[in-house]
């Protein structure tokens, strides 16, 4: 059982900075945050998940039954990830490329300590063995100092050095084959995804976070730490949502660079909304995440609430549909998560085909990186994000890695979709290399 206690905080921005700093000292911890953007389905401003009561973690066999009863036997609130090699689990497939971060297929865990911010109202959830620490742990936070400014040039000391996992000249020619492959009619689209790295590398996480949120400011925002892993990501798209018996999902394709300049700015906002290649892009998504939720939907409940809308961030434009559907009480939330997984904004159409194409295609095992990250709530609601935008950082092996890629369709040209590659690359690449 947990005890719920709310109360005003006068400076929420002040203290979602403190709040985090002080989650520092421990071994799980996830971070959520909105940064405050005007978005419609938000539940809360930012949620603080630490200290485990309960851990489950698996490789991807049998990964979502296994997770169907630790999620059904807790009852709790759980906070965690889904790695993109769960596909292994939902279809006959494989991840077989190299990958030097290690994080598992699958982790969730039982806080102990949950923080829940809504404007000026602080919820908190503590679980009745830790109840008597709130009052402490309130004035720890109130009293902790961030140290490092937003836009500390910390990684400077480091020089780090950022690698390609694929050259150029390799990444055109990939390209070429996949766009062999989509001509043939093999698939319609797939979403084709490079690394950049650095080895023997050693950053601070929480001052990257900083750094990283307050370039791009997006609505799912994430600081995650297991252990010696940690995701630092700075996602503008939401997987999937329930909210009592209604899903909501809101893939993103189609991508626009922003300008200092308004009129050029506002003038690549129209280029983008009228962009007959994105927008099929994103069309060809909307229609297999409507797929996906019919799978689970009560009959005639999954709507395209909005198509191909295009929303601003800090860092770029982009091109977002909103589908939603509704469910049966008696449907398990794991099943939706299931038959919905990975996104179709990650993969391609047919889901499949494109899958098996992207692992021969690419270097990399993706891991975490188009995953997912969020939360299962005790009335079986759940919030999760899709990973990109992020960099990942592995502390005992020294290796950091973000990886950045695009949907490419019939009409792709290889050296656009480079080039937007370096523009969604650009925040992290900014934070890393200074």
């Amino acid at each position: 059982m947990r005890q719920i206690k709310t109360q005003h905080i006068s400076n929420p921005e002040v203290f979602k900075k403190q709040l985090l700093n002080w989650s520092q000292q421990f071994d799980e911890v996830v971070w959520l945050d909105s940064n405050n953007y005007d978005q419609q389905y938000s539940s809360y401003d930012a949620v603080l998940a630490v200290e485990a009561f309960t851990i489950f973690q698996t490789d991807y066999y049998d990964a979502f039954n296994q997770l169907k009863e630790y999620q059904t036997a807790t009852k709790d609130w759980i906070f965690g990830y889904l790695s993109y090699d769960l596909k292994n689990d939902v279809e006959h497939l494989s991840s077989k490329n190299h990958d030097s971060l290690g994080f598992s297929d699958l982790f969730f865990f039982q806080p102990k300590k949950l923080f829940f911010l809504k404007g000026n109202v602080l919820e908190t959830h503590y679980l009745n063995l830790v109840d008597e620490e709130l009052e402490q742990d309130l004035k720890s936070v109130i009293s902790s100092t961030v140290e490092k400014s937003e836009h500390a040039s910390f990684s400077e000391e480091n020089n780090i050095k950022i690698k390609l996992r694929i050259h150029k000249d390799e990444y055109f020619k990939k390209l070429n084959d996949l766009l062999s492959r989509i001509h043939r009619g093999d698939i319609y689209e797939a979403n084709f995804c490079q690394e950049f790295y650095a080895e023997d590398t050693t950053i601070n996480p929480f001052e990257t976070y900083q750094e990283l949120n307050a370039i791009s400011k997006p609505p799912f925002a994430t600081f995650l730490k297991v252990y010696d892993k940690y995701l630092i990501s700075a996602s503008p798209e939401r997987y999937i949502k329930k909210e009592g018996l209604k899903i909501t999902s809101q893939p993103i394709k189609g991508t626009a660079k922003r300008s200092a300049n308004k009129i050029e700015d506002e003038a690549l906002i129209k280029h983008l909304s009228e962009d007959s290649k994105e927008r099929s892009e994103n069309v060809m998504i909307v229609d297999l995440v409507r797929n996906d939720l019919s799978k689970t939907a009560t009959r005639g409940s999954v709507k395209v609430e909005e198509l191909c809308k295009v929303y601003t961030f800090d860092q770029v434009h982009q091109m977002i549909s909103t589908v939603t559907s509704q469910v049966l009480e008696s449907t398990h939330p794991i099943d939706i998560m299931k038959s919905t997984f990975p996104m179709g904004s990650m993969t391609g159409a047919p889901k499949i085909s494109a899958m098996k194409i992207i692992e021969a295609l690419e270097e990399t095992k993706r891991g975490l990186y188009s995953g997912a990250v969020g939360y299962f709530s005790p009335d079986n609601d759940f919030d999760f994000n899709v990973v990109i935008r992020s960099i990942l950082y592995n502390e005992t092996n020294k290796y950091v890695s973000y990886s950045v890629g695009g949907a490419i369709t019939a009409k792709s040209d290889p050296l656009k979709e480079y080039e937007e590659c370096l523009v969604k690359a650009k925040a992290m690449r900014t934070v890393l290399e200074n």
